[in-house]
Formats: C-alpha cells, structure tokens, sequence
C-alpha cells in the first residue's frame, strides 16, 4: 500500500480533482482516453448498440480494436461511478489504485520466490511500483496494468517451471493479452527470456529440460486462444490500421550513444522533451540499482543461472539502443512518442536480481565492492561530464544521486544485517529516493485544470443535448471550436474528429483529399466546405461566440475555424457561448445516386475540385466538375518582401530579416457564394500568421495536406483584407488558391439528390433499416457509413454485396422501383474468437478436473 499512499499524498499536495483545482489530465491522457473513457461510461450505462461500432468514432468506425488497446482493464468500471465533468475524479483513483496494485504484486511476488518480507520487501515493491517507467506513463493510464500484471504472470510460470502447475500461468497470462494486448506482447517476448533463465537455473537433464519446453509451449499457445475472442478481432482491426504502417526496413546500429542511457538512473530524470523523442526511463533507486549490480558477483547463485542472467541483461540493454532490436520490442513500429515502451520490464528484471541478491545472508567481498563502486563512480562521472547533453538533468540531482548511493553502498555492504535497524534503514532510504524521483520528475509536467475541462465539456454536452432531444433521427454534427478531436466520444454525438491508435489507414486519407487536417493516427474536421457538409449529412453546427469586455480572448470554446459559409445556414438557438446552427443541404445518410461513384478514382491533389468530382460521380452530371471556379484578388501588396508576380506557389522572402515582412490580399466579392482558399502544408500557424479584416483567421495547426478555409459567404460587395505576416525569413505558397463555389450549381446538385432517400425506418450504431424508391436502373444506395467487412447488407430481404465507394463509404446496388434495406454491423472474427475461447476454456477445464479426480 505505500505507492499507493505516497502518490495519492502527492496528487492531494498537487490540487488534482477531486481534491482541488487541477486534474491528472495532461498529454494523450487529456487529449484522447479521457474521451474514450466517457464513451464507455456511455456506451456500457446508455448505448450498448455502440460497444461493437460507433458514429463518434470519426465518421464512424468499429470499437473493438479501440476497447483492446485502451478500455479492457477490468479497473475502468471505476469510471462508471463518475459523470460528466467529474470523470477526473475516477482518473484519479484508477491511477492510485494500479500504482498500488503493481507494488502489491511485486511484494507478493518476492514473498512465494524468496526471502524478502518485512519493510525489505516493501521497499523492492516500491521501488518496482514507483520506477521511473511508470512515473514517466503515468498518463498512458492503460499502460499501467501492465506493472501489476507482469509479476504475476512471471510466478505463473515459475510456478510452471518449479512444481509444473499450469493453470495460475495460463490464466494470468491470458488475462494480460485481453486486458492491454500492446503490452502483452512485450510481457510475452520477456516470457520467453523468464524461461530460459528459470529452465537453466533448474537444469538436471537434457530430457527434463525438454520437457520443460513442452510445457511452456503449449500452456503459452493456450493462453493465447483462451484470448482469442479479444486477439482476432483485434487483429483484423489492426490490420485496417496500425499494421499497414510496420517498418520492414531497418538497419543494424545504435539509435544513440549507448551510454547517455545512464543518466536515466538519477532521481527526476525526466520532464516534457522526454516524451516525444529521449532515452528509456531506467530509475529504480540506488539500492535496486546496486543490488543488481551485485547479483553477478553473488557466489551463493550457480555461475550458469548467472552467465545466464548476465546474458538477457545485455540482451535487454542492447534493446534499448540497436533499432532492430527496438523495433522487435514494439511490435515492428517505430513508438509515435514515448520510446522505449517496454523498459518497466528491464526495470522488473533489474529489481528481481536485487532481490535474490540482497537477502539476510548477503556479504560481498571486497573485489566485488571494488568493482561495483568502480561501475558507478565511472557512469556518475561521464554523467557529470557531459551534462549539458541531459537537459532533464542538473548538477545537483546527480550529486544528490551519488549521495543515495554512498547510503546504499553503505547499508548493503556493512555486516549489520540482522541488526533491526538494517530492515528500517533500507526502507527510509530506498523509499525516500523513491518518492524524490516521482515527485521531482512529476513536477516537470504541466496538467489541464479541472476548470478547462469541466466548463468546456459541460458547455458543449449542454449544446449536444439540446440538439438531440429536439431532433432524434440520424445525424452528424460539427464545430468551429475544439479542446479534443475525441469530443465527440466525451459527449455523445455523431462528429467527425478522432484522434486513436486502431484508425483505418483509409480515414485519414478521405480526410486529405477532401482538404481537412489528417494524420496517421487522428482526422479532425475542422474544414467542412458546403459541399463535404452536405455529403457527409452534417446537419448542425456549433459556432463559438466572440466575447467583449473582460471575457474578451476566453479560450473555454477554442476556436479552430472561422467557417464563414455558416452564413448560408439557418440559425436556431443560442447561449453565452456558442450558436447553433442547422444545415439545409445536409443530405440523408444514404440516398439513390449515379452508379458512376462506384468507379471514382482520385486523379487531383487539389480538395476542391476533389468534391467536386465526387459531387459529379454522385449525381451522373459531367457539370458538376465545374463547381469550384479558381479567382484572383484585386490586390496585393507587399510589406519588406520582394515583389511577386504570381501568389500560387510563390517563395516570399524577407528583404531585412530583422524588420517584419507581409503579404496583404484585397478582393470584393461579385456574388453572394461562398469563397475557399487553399493551404498547402507550408502554409500554416508555425510559418505565419493570418488576419482577416482584422480579426485572426482561425485554424487548426497541425495537417499535412492541402487544407480548404472558409472565408467568405453572403459578402457580396464587401472588401475582403487578408493579411499574411511572416514568422520567419521566408514562406513557400505553397498550393494557395482562392476558390468560390458555384451556390447555383451545388444547389441544384444537392435537391437532385434529396429527392430518393432512404427512409430510415430504424437505426441505431450499428443497425439501420429503411425505405428507398430508384426512379432508374442502375442506381445506388449511395451512404455515409464508412466502408467495412462488418457490414451486411440485404435488399428486399435477400443478402446483399456492399461496395467502397471513393476509398471510404458504403454502397448497395438496387433494382429499379420500391426496396427495403438493411445494413448491420458485427465485428470481423469474433464469433471465430468466441468458438476458440469457448472450446479452449472446456478443454482445459476438462484436462484439470480429470487429473484433479485421478488424484
């Protein structure tokens, strides 16, 4: 219970929620599993429809892989107890709660495999508790299962190797690769080090260690299909995703300079940089460190159990620093931050040693003191060195390390340990360098405030329900402001935006060819256009309102767009803080369209005249490829940056570096339609700066793709100003184009297309039902449920095939007149995984309670 009690004092001391003003959040923590946490909440309290596949999933998208990775930790029902805002609270307790449990663990663990008990054991068990891994992942909360689970696992299969007991090592392994599958991998790679040095330190004959094999194979194989109902849906899940980024080309060499890993040692060597791009988090406390030191030189241990040792040691530390090996640990991708995940196992193995080594009997001789001390005066050294290449790191946490050092060198070495001051003094110092590391390294990270959630989640849940008690059909619903991409999941709608580790490959690039911000593992829509508004049956909007006076600049709705086309939108409700609006041209989800969308294949990198071929697929009419016309400015002038001729694709450079440089654009619209420029991906927030008719064009930052912004609609006759301000000597253009769309033709379009929808006679996440009537042969039911083998379709009762329509949606092809269709969703492989889990938990109940009667 320390690591629980130390760091739940700590949080109280920060101010975290429930005990102040602050909250745990920070990071992914607060941009992402928050949200899928309130999905949860809801999903398993409100909307079990939504367990398998969800429309707050981007534009909608399977669960499953999504529950695997981050939702399966039997500790999440936690959250079940907290509502809405107060969803920081349970953040809070789950974390307490699991640093508890892995010191638990680790405590259990020593007292059935060796000597240890008393405060000795407790200091161990925190020690592996409080490691500078878990301070370091404290935010990925879902990682965190994987400390309290590996110590069990690891006394399966001693357990397994020592007396031939198989079920505690099956069953505790099978729990892992269900609760977090991620990590589990890495648990059952360390499995396979485990056995080798418990099946070396227990060798007797060549037959006996065959048959040790034997028994670690098939109980390992049998975890693995007890888990099989979570394993291959994730699996298929993976393969639509994170899979299709697997690096397959590496090269044999070290990612640094293998000994800058030592300055990781010392307490509170970390803070923010760390996370993104740094070395493994190492700390474990000098008496640990010492302790494993040790056990090489521990004549009480058979040299082969220790060559052995020595062996996985370098094998682990290798793994820390050559890529291959690196990308072995992590499944064969290189980390999107946080490298280095699976150094709590190097930091579990390095403890376990310490443990077998520092016993009551423990006496080193001096040789061994000689060169232990030699080891660590010698790291410390080129740590202090070459400090200013560890900018986590100052002088005085290493001499303040050195010190913890001398104290354990001290206490480890001196033959006082029957004394009873020797267990006393191991654990006030072990476990006061212990907690100096968590709450050093801690204090490093910055946290969203309990305010900066609660308000925004409470504002926008309040705009959401107001929208859905009113309208109860199928719809999605879009924002001009964000605090997360998961917003959707946190309150409860159909958006657009998700930011996860399992998102289809296919999603991010819709959402490029389209012209909003993508990335591999997240979309946000955040640059809807009247035509994607209309297609992807966005039919209400929420805009952030302009606050005057002292609330002027509030951030409680942060701005990621102006959307200027809400003009052409009616306006139905207001509060304080934001307007909602409803979209007149928000198609149905699905409805008869051209079959010519089936064979739409992208030939431009430009958005816009992407939607506009897609518009054009939809309808049959060549016309709409000419929806978006490209305009030129009136005006341009140009402040300290030499003259261009031409904006699109222009180098604007800096005459003087040191005086300000910027471009301003002057046009007054002929028409009422709505206007677009285009951002290429130089052309962003870090390079410039962007005011329109003074006031500051909004935009998400981060895309890699061209972008399309919204900036006039109904301005016919008003003078548009846009100014561009150069952040640094010079600004590439790149695809800068201003667009207006034709409000005619895109309307014309769009009533063509209203007029055969589907009806929906049903629907729920996962199942939908209704009505259509095709006037034509060859037509579709053209839908906005992005595409997946999970979803079946019948027409008229008889089993349909689904096609993929622009890479990314589903289409049905109908027969001419009155049809009634369906589309259901059920995961990929789970029944599969239910029959294998299900025939394997008999067969192996069947084995035991056979040879329990024999007995």
């Amino acid at each position: 219970m320390t690591p629980f009690i130390l760091m739940t004092a700590y949080f109280i001391y920060r101010q975290m929620a429930p005990f102040g003003s602050s909250s745990l959040l920070t990071v992914d923590l607060g941009q992402q599993y928050i949200d899928f946490f309130a999905y949860m909440r809801r999903a398993l309290l409100h909307d079990p429809s939504s367990i398998f596949y969800t429309f707050a999933n981007g534009l909608g998208g399977e669960m499953l892989g999504t529950w695997a990775y981050y939702l399966l930790s039997p500790l999440n029902w936690i959250l079940l107890l907290c509502p809405g805002s107060s969803l920081t609270t349970g953040v809070f307790f789950l974390t307490v709660i699991k640093y508890g449990l892995a010191g638990l663990a680790f405590a259990w663990l020593l007292l059935k495999t060796t000597t240890q008990s008393g405060l000795k054991a407790v200091t161990f068990a925190t020690a592996y508790a409080l490691m500078g891994w878990s301070i370091a992942n404290q935010l990925n909360i879902m990682w965190l299962d994987a400390a309290y689970l590996l110590p069990l696992v690891f006394y399966g299969l001693y357990l397994l190797v020592h007396t031939g007991k198989w079920r505690t090592y099956v069953v505790w392994l099978a729990i892992t690769l269900i609760v977090n599958y991620y990590m589990a991998y890495m648990i059952c790679l360390f499995m396979i080090l485990t056995f080798i040095f418990l099946a070396v330190d227990r060798y007797t004959n060549f037959r006996g260690f065959l048959k040790q094999v034997g028994s670690f194979a098939w109980t390992s194989v049998a975890a693995g299909l007890l888990s099989a109902v979570v394993l291959l849906p994730t699996w298929w899940s993976l393969a639509q995703s994170k899979a299709q980024y697997t690096v397959t080309t590496f090269k044999w060499k070290f990612e640094f300079f293998p000994p800058k890993m030592l300055a990781k040692f010392f307490l509170g060597a970390f803070n923010f940089d760390q996370m993104p791009d740094g070395t493994a988090n190492l700390f474990i406390g000098a008496i640990a460190l010492l302790g494993a030191l040790f056990y090489f030189g521990d004549r009480k241990i058979a040299l082969r159990t220790r060559i052995t040792a020595g062996i996985i040691t370098v094998f682990l530390a290798l793994s820390l620093c050559v890529q291959p090996l690196d990308l072995l640990w992590h499944a064969g991708q290189f980390p999107v931050w946080y490298p280095y995940r699976f150094s709590f196992i190097v930091s579990f193995w390095l403890i376990w040693l310490a443990a077998q080594t520092l016993t009551a009997d423990f006496e080193p001789g001096w040789l061994a003191i000689a060169l232990v001390t030699i080891v660590v005066v010698a790291g410390a050294a080129y740590v202090a060195l070459n400090l200013k290449s560890f900018k986590f790191l100052q002088m005085n946490q290493v001499l303040l390390g050195m010190f913890f050092v001398v104290m354990a060198l001290v206490l480890t070495t001196l033959p006082i340990k029957h004394h009873w001051i020797y267990p006393f003094l191991f654990f006030v110092i072990g476990v006061t360098e212990i907690s100096a590391n968590a709450f050093t390294s801690l204090n490093n990270i910055s946290y969203v405030s309990q305010g900066e959630y609660g308000n925004y989640t409470d504002e926008l849940q309040r705009l959401v329900n107001k929208v859905q008690k009113k309208d109860a059909g199928f719809y999605r619903m879009g924002k001009t402001f964000m605090r997360t991409k998961g917003d959707a999941f946190q309150t409860g709608f159909n958006g657009g935006g998700v930011f996860s580790s399992v998102l289809p490959k296919a999603v991010p690039t819709f959402y490029g060819n389209t012209g909003n911000p993508d990335g591999d593992g997240f979309v946000a829509y955040s640059n809807g256009t009247l035509v994607t508004d209309a297609l992807l049956n966005m039919k209400y909007y929420f805009q952030q309102k302009e606050l005057s006076g002292a609330l002027s600049g509030s951030s409680m709705l942060p701005a990621t767009s102006n959307k200027a086309d809400l003009a052409a939108y009616n306006r139905i409700s207001s509060d304080h803080w934001a307007t909602t609006y409803q979209n007149p041209y928000a198609l149905p989800l699905g409805y008869a369209a051209s079959s010519q969308v089936l064979s739409l294949k992208n030939k431009t990198a430009d958005p816009a005249q992407y939607q506009a071929n897609w518009l054009a697929a939809l309808t049959g009419n060549a016309a709409d490829t000419k929806l978006y016309t490209a305009e030129n400015f009136d005006q341009v002038t140009f402040a300290n940056i030499n003259q261009q001729t031409k904006i699109t694709g222009a180098i604007l450079q800096k005459k003087n570096l040191l005086k300000p440089g910027s471009i301003t654009l002057t046009m007054k619209p002929t028409t009422n339609d709505p206007y677009y420029l285009t951002f290429g991906s130089t052309v962003n927030p870090d390079n410039a700066t962007f005011v329109l008719n003074g006031k500051a064009l909004n935009q998400y930052k981060t895309y890699r793709n061209t972008i399309l912004v919204s900036v006039a609609d109904h301005a016919k006759g008003k003078t548009l100003k846009l100014t561009i301000s150069l952040k640094k000597g010079s600004l590439w253009l790149e695809n800068f184009t201003l667009y207006r769309l034709n409000t005619a033709l895109f309307q014309s379009a769009i009533t063509q297309l209203k007029t055969q929808p589907w009806h929906l006679t049903r629907h729920s996440n996962r199942d939908f039902s209704g009505k259509i009537t095709t006037t034509k042969a060859g037509e579709v039911l053209n839908t906005s449920i992005p595409y997946s083998q999970g979803w079946h379709a019948t027409v008229n009762g008889k089993a349909a095939k689904t096609d993929k329509t622009v890479g990314m949606f589903t289409a049905v092809k109908l027969p001419k007149g009155k049809n009634t269709v369906t589309l259901s969703y059920w995961p990929p492989l789970l029944n599969l995984g239910f029959l294998i889990s299900g025939l394997t938990l008999v067969v192996l109940t069947g084995g035991w309670w056979l040879t329990h009667r024999r007995h």
